[in-house]
């Protein structure tokens, strides 16, 4: 008998192959006979290391040896070496579906994800908004699946066992158990566009709160880049226990690890929300030209730790790389400093009740 082999596909931003993780892991363990094969992007690879067994990854680098038409045609030979017998498309652009039209002319089982299209303009209309919850991009994901013939429940909780990952696999500075009573609080102050970025002024506000409301706290910066990583290292000069732990680190999979023994992460709408997520750790996140109701919610998360400015021009867009309405980013500039502070503190004293109980 054939055994069953499903392919997902997901490659685009790192936020959005986060997002496939919750579903993966379920599907995997539910159906522990069923052989799957993750299709992404090499960054990608860590996301998928702590999976049952039954789960594989195959990287794909798209911008060299599987560029263009002649390249995708090299990746779709590989891809019918593996033998699928279901494939399930979770992006469904042009690359995607050039791989889904292949696999469809040569009559296999093939499904595409919905991105619910009119409803998301509906959301970001400038003239006739409708604030409505659209689905979630996990909702979208198992619904693929579900066409297939596989239905999921989504009980995903962490990419790691209970109590994190293991912290001896990192550098000496990071490998220390937290001290009793200690907070280990990460910030990821920056975004793919301007419309998620919470103006860094104010966040050095939030920084600046935080070390005085707790002298014993070690506060983890997060982002890459030159222009991000100029203004992580001179925060972290400033301010005692303070580090920029991407730097430091070197590498997704060692940032995951770290995420995973936080007590909150302080994120954008951007993929460090997501990377926490999966890690099981809770996020208080700041959104400005997106809205939760998009369906971009970190797994798990507790929308009441969706820090946003109530206002009629909001969403503006779906990914927030549109340019503002206003020009002025009020959205996010208006936002206070406190009011990030205060749903930290409110999270830092549920998870201590928690402990307490």
């Amino acid at each position: 008998m054939r055994t069953e082999h499903i392919l997902i596909i997901r490659f685009s931003a790192m936020g959005d192959v986060a997002m496939t993780v919750p579903v993966v892991d379920s599907l995997a363990r539910q159906y522990p006979d069923v052989r799957i094969t993750m299709l992404s992007r090499p960054f990608a690879r860590p996301f998928f290391e702590h999976m049952p067994p039954n789960v594989g990854f195959m990287e794909a680098d798209l911008k060299n040896e599987y560029y263009g038409v002649k390249g995708l045609n090299a990746l779709y030979r590989r891809l019918t070496a593996k033998n699928f017998t279901a494939v399930a498309d979770l992006h469904s652009v042009l690359r995607s579906d050039y791989l889904r039209m292949r696999f469809n002319i040569d009559r296999y089982r093939v499904e595409h994800i919905d991105k619910h299209r009119s409803e998301r303009r509906q959301l970001v209309s400038r003239n006739d908004k409708q604030m409505i919850h659209l689905p979630t991009a996990f909702d979208n994901y198992a619904d693929v699946l579900a066409r297939l013939g596989y239905p999921v429940k989504i009980d995903f909780t962490s990419i790691f066992p209970p109590g994190g990952g293991d912290l001896s696999r990192l550098p000496a500075d990071f490998c220390s158990p937290k001290a009793g009573g200690e907070k280990w609080i990460g910030i990821a102050p920056f975004a793919a566009h301007t419309g998620k970025i919470y103006p860094l002024p104010l966040m050095e506000r939030v920084i600046n709160a935080l070390t005085e409301r707790h002298p014993d706290c070690r506060l983890f910066m997060f982002g890459g880049g030159a222009e991000e990583t100029a203004a992580l290292n001179e925060w972290s000069a400033r301010f005692d226990r303070c580090v920029n732990a991407s730097a430091a680190l070197g590498g997704i999979g060692s940032e995951l690890i770290l995420m995973s023994h936080l007590d909150v992460m302080i994120s954008m709408d951007s993929a460090n929300m997501h990377m926490a997520s999966i890690t099981g750790t809770p996020v208080v996140s700041v959104w400005g030209a997106t809205h939760p109701y998009a369906g971009f919610m970190g797994w798990g998360q507790n929308p009441d730790n969706a820090v946003q400015a109530d206002m009629p021009c909001r969403p503006c867009s779906i990914y927030g790389n549109k340019p503002c309405l206003r020009g002025d980013c009020l959205c996010m500039s208006s936002i206070p400093p406190e009011e990030i502070v205060g749903r930290v503190e409110i999270v830092l004293r549920q998870a201590e009740e928690k402990t307490a109980r």
